[in-house]
């Protein structure tokens, strides 16, 4: 697979504009997919945020395998980093994030509250990839309150203060991509939960790489969905192909089964999962470490 290359204008732009606007805000809010925690992570954010105080949230938490969503709060808490899994859509959000940003901020609201400031909102950004669930979030903490504009700090053309409560207002930014996919494994993650352009990479390598995965950390699932059985799992991914596409009167139309398997991906027919598993990513990080 060749490496992916895909940063249109307007991400360059919106790079630009978190960078402009960050003196701005308290702490930026980095929105991850809790199916990826890391590969929908941007790699370039720690240049761009500088030591800007930070909160990681791990969105869609109804959508990855808990106990390997657990196992990343506790990875990014051992980097230094708070780290908060919501599902956007549930009404405690705004509570959870308002009290997990006091939580990064509690020096410095302290010291402000030491020199008689007091209930002084907190001011943030939300930054993430497309499909992290963004605008749910943003929904979710405007709530029926209109967005908060005008004569502001900050406020640019396509970018808008929200107002959530009293102790929070956040400051809308664009989605933003990194520039290439030097990693070929996190282009087809991404690929396959619906992140990046479906013609970006061929179907059958998203399938292949799906079922691979599936078939090795998640086979119950696999399993269930297809009823396939332990020796149907020995097959290699190709001759499993074969079988699924026939299983389903598909004939020798492939192309019909990638485009179902990935959809059932995508929408959870195939249960929880996530495709960081966080002992093969440190472990990964280790290796590279020692080149």
């Amino acid at each position: 697979m060749v490496i992916i290359q895909w940063f249109p204008g307007h991400m360059s732009k919106a790079r630009r504009q978190v960078q402009e606007n960050l003196k701005h805000v308290d702490l930026v809010m980095e929105l991850v997919d809790a199916r990826l925690p890391l590969s929908s992570r941007n790699p370039m954010l720690d240049k761009i945020i500088g030591t800007k105080p930070r909160l990681v949230i791990i969105n869609k938490k109804d959508l990855g395998n808990d106990l390997e969503t657990q196992k990343w709060v506790h990875y990014f808490e051992a980097q230094g980093i708070l780290a908060v899994k919501i599902n956007s859509k549930e009404q405690q959000t705004v509570k959870k994030l308002t009290k997990a940003a006091r939580l990064v901020l509690a020096d410095k609201l302290q010291r402000a509250s030491e020199r008689g400031i007091q209930n002084k909102a907190i001011r943030t950004m939300i930054i993430g990839i497309p499909n992290v669930g963004k605008s749910t979030l943003m929904n979710r903490l405007a709530g029926k309150k209109s967005a908060i504009t005008g004569n502001r700090p900050g406020v640019t053309k396509g970018q808008q203060w929200l107002k959530t409560n009293e102790e929070l207002e956040i400051l809308d930014t664009p989605g933003i991509l990194w520039p290439k996919f030097e990693d070929q494994t996190i282009g087809l993650k991404l690929a396959l939960t619906g992140a990046i352009k479906d013609d970006l990479i061929p179907k059958d390598e998203i399938t292949i790489f799906g079922l691979t995965f599936f078939s090795k950390h998640f086979p119950t699932e696999l399993k269930r969905r297809y009823n396939l059985t332990d020796d149907d799992l020995e097959l290699t991914v190709v001759d499993l192909i074969m079988l699924l596409t026939k299983k389903y009167g598909f004939r020798d139309d492939y192309d019909r089964f990638y485009d179902l398997f990935i959809k059932e991906v995508r929408d959870g027919k195939l249960g929880t999962y996530t495709l960081d598993i966080v002992s093969e990513m440190m472990q990964k990080d280790d290796e590279d470490g020692d080149d």
